[in-house]
């Protein structure tokens, strides 16, 4: 029958409505594939739900679900589920004859309110655990119910799923293939997963049957609807379905998964032989999916309904075939607490009464105590990345270190997070950005070249490895061992090709014989050698290789899998330093530093190391730092930290003494200002260099009044506190010093004049400020301001503000200052400092972060006019400004911005990033502003009246954080997004800024205000 005329229309449900239950409301139509279901608004109430039924439906059927209905009212204490409605007849099922002489059957349910998980986002790990919760208990609800029609043949019933099997010409290709390889795994495991236990379950948590609370912040699945699909099946299928539907869209389903099965197993405790079957009864659900799909392409094409979830069905299949099953069953298990594999605990106790010594396992060494080598993300001996890639001085250090310590091995690694791993074969895009595989599996022992490896039980070889590729990683063998009845695994890396590759599979080594050598650097991935032993509990779908590096959240999977080495030898020095948590960090703050010291987000992180345009934590993930623009070129640039090392090596003093290398930056710096400014005074901050240059201006001019913006921020110290607004307006403060004047922030956008042609207006607020000075008697000592205010919120000064304020305050005898302590050194592209985007040429210039990429330096730039007033007799001199070091560190910088083309780079990049944030402010008008230059950007988010979204902005922070990413927030309002990354980020890292801001801008709380 066509489905036009099986359709019911919202003007005849609102009739049946009235006409069987004495309600008038109004009908909207809902997805179904069976029932016609309208949502019934009646005002001041919450409504219903309307179920027609399609021609002859089963009355047993719908009696069935109405009966399960009234159970979990009885049953399900503080479940939320659809209440039965009766007709005017107190009938709980009525029926009508429709227009073409159709018995159609009419149920009346109470409305759900809330939205539906297909509307939700995101859905994070707290919605999904809820997810799983409330089927779990809806499951515990249903327990004892039972019904002759629970038992009735279903094909959405995943026991029963193998009727696919007869579709599967349907299918070709590598679709085909992924339903058949589900499908006979499927019908392999049928003896046990026959014995699983059985209940009625809901079978349909699907994404349009699931009710979440309305909360935007910390949603919660509150109930499951429509009943329709409830069968008697074994307890997994209905976790499966929960999980097979809300892991779709995810890049990692695994790991979506199993917030789920935890709220699950939370109100509703699964076996270990259930779990077993949780991988294939998944695969199967979506098997029916997409089957189902390409059967009502044919039979019914206009009902859309029915093809809903295809194509998120089939990524997720096509996904779920790449993931090891009997992994997944591990994850599974260590979900619900179970140990990760069923040999852990047999394998704890027989190793407990066995102590193998390293002269077992290296009889030609002799030695049987090791000293614990780090390579942790946070060691200090292995230096910078590009020092640990020299394998010359990599040996060297290995040398060195053996010589120091001749009776020990060298060691050491078991789940040491690693930073060394760089290749993009060790990267993938997870459900929260960038993951890096950084987890080391086994222990390492740095022995000399053709060291002899020998077995430490009888062992059969299951495995042996020609390891090359981009690199030659030489040989790898892994023996297969049975100790007890036990089954275990020990893996042999790094070894010579030759000696790897004349064992054979099959082939049997007793214990003390020979398993192979050492490869050298050529046959060790350009490493020194060193052999890579790890132990398994099993070889998960491995036949050829094993991974020896893993994820950091997986850890808890991979120790299960992989045991400590050193449960054999029981070394204590080989036991890895225990790290001093996050939480031990900050309450040792709370307590021993200042109460002032904040921290970043939300949940701070601990960042341990940088490389280039990322910070990277104790776990070796990669942060992208929009933020950071003290790493001007880079966090630790090795031409910057070989300046410093190098020279630091050979004296560090005062610059009292003659030393090239202050004069060799004074140069660098010179050449790239105007030839006004031409005299140089060094010292350690930016808060320094505004201190000298306020010290500068007494001297020069006689006066002490110093007019600064609102908003401004120019340092911590004494005098720069009293010409911050940012600090004296702000908590904590008093208001403006007697001989400090703030003007208006000049803020074209949302300030007090808004615009284009503001320049003028703001440049006179700072005449009137002139004019207040005057009245009191007294003179005008300075004009300060930061050429892009980066506190008051990224703004760019107005056209013509900056030339006409110079003009007034030189008329009325004042010196201009630019303080260029975040924006200089290249960053805003179309110039190396800030003022030059205004065309003018002030008296001083500051000079801060940039110009020692982290190290403390600093500078003031002046006049021969400025600086033969202010040396007056009063020498001036500063311990450490312009030391040698500090001087290499400072020279280097400029040079490296001038070798890399950093501010042409930065130039471009910025363009790109600023026209593809215009773009977003397109899609989302909660971005009311894009503004800067250059790497020195910003957007402000306000609503529809130009109200700040403070809120608004501190989410998307700490949300796109969670992505990998780093941003800041800044502005009066705290309702700018501030990006000054390092010079080297590039276009792909604006990309990928770009896409994760579109990401969370997509999710409900952003858009609750748009």
């Amino acid at each position: 029958m066509r489905y036009s005329i099986l359709q019911i229309t919202t003007n005849q449900a609102e009739q049946i409505l009235e006409q069987l239950y004495g309600i008038e409301g109004k009908a909207l139509l809902l997805p179904g594939e069976i029932d016609f279901n309208f949502r019934i608004k009646i005002k001041n109430e919450e409504g219903y739900i309307l179920k027609i039924s399609r021609p002859d439906e089963d009355e047993n059927y719908l009696e069935f679900q109405q009966q399960l209905l009234q159970y979990i009212a009885h049953n399900g204490k503080g479940l939320i589920a659809p209440k039965v409605i009766k007709d005017t007849k107190g009938s709980t099922i009525s029926e009508i004859t429709d227009e073409y002489g159709n018995r159609r059957k009419i149920r009346l349910l109470s409305w759900i309110s809330g939205r539906v998980w297909s509307t939700v986002n995101p859905q994070l790990d707290a919605l999904r655990y809820s997810l799983g919760e409330q089927c779990g208990l809806l499951t515990g609800a249903l327990q004892g119910f039972d019904h002759p029609k629970a038992h009735r043949e279903f094909v959405w019933d995943v026991a029963q799923s193998l009727w696919t099997k007869e579709y599967l010409h349907l299918f070709e290709g590598e679709e085909k293939d992924i339903i058949s390889f589900f499908q006979n795994r499927f019908e392999t495991s049928q003896s046990t997963y026959s014995m699983l236990r059985k209940a009625v379950v809901h079978n349909d948590a699907n994404d349009n049957n699931v009710i979440v609370s309305k909360d935007v912040i910390d949603p919660k699945v509150t109930a499951a609807i429509d009943y329709g699909d409830a069968i008697h099946t074994q307890i997994i299928n209905d976790v499966a379905i929960a999980c097979a539907y809300a892991i779709m869209n995810y890049n990692d389903p695994l790991e979506a998964t199993l917030p789920i099965l935890q709220g699950y197993y939370s109100s509703f405790p699964l076996s270990e032989d259930e779990l077993k079957h949780l991988y294939i009864s998944i695969a199967m659900r979506l098997v029916i999916s997409v089957t189902k799909s390409a059967i009502n392409k044919t039979q019914e094409p206009d009902n859309e309904y029915l093809l809903i979830s295809e194509k998120s069905a089939w990524e997720v299949l096509k996904k779920w075939k790449n993931i090891s099953e009997e992994y997944a069953y591990y994850s599974f298990r260590n979900a619900c607490g179970y140990s990760v594999h069923l040999n852990q605990k047999m394998f704890t106790s027989w190793i407990e009464d066995n102590i193998f010594s390293l002269s077992d396992l290296f009889p030609s060494v002799q030695k049987n105590d090791v000293y614990l080598l780090d390579l942790s993300v946070s060691s200090k001996w292995v230096g910078h990345q590009q020092e640990f890639n020299d394998l010359e001085l990599f040996q060297f250090k290995i040398n060195r270190l053996q010589k120091e310590n001749p009776d020990k091995i060298i060691a050491g690694g078991y789940l040491e997070p690693r930073a060394l791993y760089t290749s993009d074969s060790y990267d993938k895009i997870g459900n929260s950005g960038r993951e890096s595989r950084t987890i080391h599996l086994g222990v390492d022992f740095w022995l000399p070249a053709n060291t002899p490896v020998h077995a430490l039980f009888d062992g059969e070889v299951i495995t042996t490895f020609n390891h090359t590729g981009d690199k030659n990683y030489g040989g790898l063998i892994i023996l297969k061992h049975e100790e007890e009845s036990i089954v275990f695994y020990t893996l042999y890396g790094h070894l010579t090709i030759d000696s790897a590759m004349q064992k054979k599979n099959g082939d049997i080594l007793k214990k003390g014989e020979c398993i192979g050598y050492l490869g050298d650097s050529t046959q060790n991935g350009n490493w020194v050698p060193h052999l890579h032993f790890q132990i398994m509990h099993s070889m998960l779908d491995y036949s050829i290789d094993f991974p020896g590096v893993a994820y950091y959240n997986q850890l808890e999977v991979w120790r299960g899998i992989c045991p400590d080495p050193n449960s054999l030898f029981k070394l204590k020095n080989l036991n890895a330093k225990k790290d001093i948590t996050n939480k031990e960090l900050i309450s040792y703050r709370k307590k021993h530093l200042g109460k002032s010291l904040s921290l970043q987000y939300k949940e701070p992180i601990k960042m341990v190391r940088g490389s280039g345009q990322y910070l990277i934590d104790q776990y070796g993930k990669k942060y992208l730092d929009t933020v950071n623009n003290v790493a001007h070129v880079g966090h630790e640039n090795y031409a910057v930290v070989k300046a410093g090392q190098e020279q630091m090596a050979l004296i560090n003093t005062n610059s009292r003494y003659l030393h090239d290398n202050i004069n060799e930056l004074a140069k660098e710096l010179i050449e790239t200002l105007p030839p006004e400014l031409n005299v140089l005074h060094f010292v350690n901050s930016g808060s320094e260099a505004n201190e000298l240059a306020i010290r500068m201006v007494k001297a020069v001019t006689g006066e002490r009044d110093i007019i600064a913006s609102e908003i401004g921020y120019h340092g911590n110290a004494n005098m720069c506190i009293d010409i911050s607004s940012y600090k004296f307006d702000g908590n904590g403060g008093n208001g403006a010093p007697e001989h400090t004047q703030i003007f208006p922030l000049p803020d074209a956008y949302r300030g007090k004049y808004r615009g284009k042609n503001t320049g003028t207006q703001y440049a006179l607020e700072v005449q009137k400020c002139i004019d207040i000075t005057h009245k009191k008697g007294r003179g005008v000592g300075a004009f300060i301001i930061e050429p892009i205010i980066s506190c008051g919120g990224q703004i760019e000064l107005p056209d013509g503000f900056l030339p006409k304020a110079y003009e007034y305050t030189r008329a009325a005898g004042g010196l201009c200052i630019s303080d260029e302590v975040q924006v200089g050194c290249g960053r805003v592209g179309k110039n190396f400092w800030g003022f030059q985007l205004y065309n003018v040429v002030p008296d001083i210039v500051t000079i801060g972060k940039p110009l020692g990429n982290g190290h403390p330096l600093a500078a003031v730039a002046c006049t021969q006019e400025v600086a033969d007033k202010f040396a007056n007799g009063m020498e001036y001199f500063n311990t450490f400004g312009g030391n040698p070091v500090s001087s290499a560190i400072g020279a280097e910088v400029i040079k490296t911005i001038k070798r890399d083309k950093l501010q042409q780079h930065a130039l471009e990049v910025g363009e790109f990033l600023k026209g593809e944030l215009k773009k977003l402010a397109v899609k989302y008008p909660i971005i009311g502003d894009v503004r800067g230059q250059g790497l020195f950007l910003g957007f402000e988010l306000v609503d529809d009246n130009m109200n700040p979204l403070a809120e608004q902005t501190s989410y998307l922070a700490n949300r796109i954080k969670d992505h990998g990413i780093l941003m800041s927030i800044d502005g009066p309002d705290h309702n700018v997004l501030k990006i000054k990354p390092p010079m080297v980020f590039n276009k792909e890292n604006a990309q990928e800024l770009v896409f994760y801001l579109d990401k969370v801008f997509a999710e409900d709380y952003m858009q609750s205000i748009l």
